[in-house]
């Protein structure tokens, strides 16, 4: 069995309950994805799957060592290559498809990774949720960081101070998400909430193995 998936965002919507009550979701295409490669611990020093989101891709866009590596697995263009932990590997073969019945079942938990979206240079109070200073009495402080250190000890600003900067765009893992109903026929996953990264970026289903 294979610890995860990897999926492509397809947007949010909402769904009702009988009760009548709103939903958020996202809608998530998990899958197909190949096996490209298995590792081993004779090998490679450690147990892993890799694993490809099929999907098609310009021959153009494909190096001739990518084109090797997908020939010698018998597997289709992929776009994304990623490694997941695997157990029962032995059970596992190059070049088997993988979709999201496959491995998900509706109302499991799982995690999700992915890429948050980028947001450029943004000031502390975005950024870092500052309070600001006052806006009235003739203050010229309204969204500055305020003091940045001390001037006679230690004389210099600490490393990891919060300060203005480049927003967004970092890995992030949302743990505990629900997964509202999955459609076998399309590889759809649905799940509740929203998940990081913008329309159409790749995410990483994760089975919620512990924690």
């Amino acid at each position: 069995m294979i610890g995860g998936l990897i999926g492509k965002k397809i947007g949010m919507s909402q769904i009702f309950t009988p009760e009548g009550k709103v939903i958020p979701v996202t809608v998530i295409q998990a899958g197909p994805c190949v096996i490209t490669q298995l590792k081993s611990i004779e090998k490679d020093g450690y147990i892993a799957t890799q694993l490809g989101f099929i999907e098609k891709v310009s021959p153009k866009r494909i190096t001739k060592g990518m084109k090797g590596h997908l020939d010698k697995a018998g597997s289709p263009t992929v776009r994304k290559l990623i490694e997941l932990p695997a157990i029962d590997a032995d059970k596992l073969k190059i070049g088997d498809k993988i979709t999201a019945a496959d491995i998900f079942t509706a109302d499991e938990i799982v995690h999700i990774i992915g890429t948050s979206k980028g947001k450029g240079f943004q000031g502390v109070v975005k950024r870092h949720h500052f309070g600001g200073g006052p806006d009235t009495h003739g203050s010229k402080t309204h969204r500055t960081p305020g003091s940045i250190g001390a001037s006679s000890y230690p004389s210099r600003v600490y490393k990891g101070q919060r300060m203005g900067g480049r927003m967004g765009g970092e890995r992030v893992t949302m743990k505990n998400i629900k997964i509202i109903s999955i459609d076998k026929e399309n590889n759809l996953v649905v799940v509740k909430g929203s998940v990081p990264g913008h329309n159409g970026s790749y995410l990483i289903l994760y089975k919620k193995m512990r924690g």
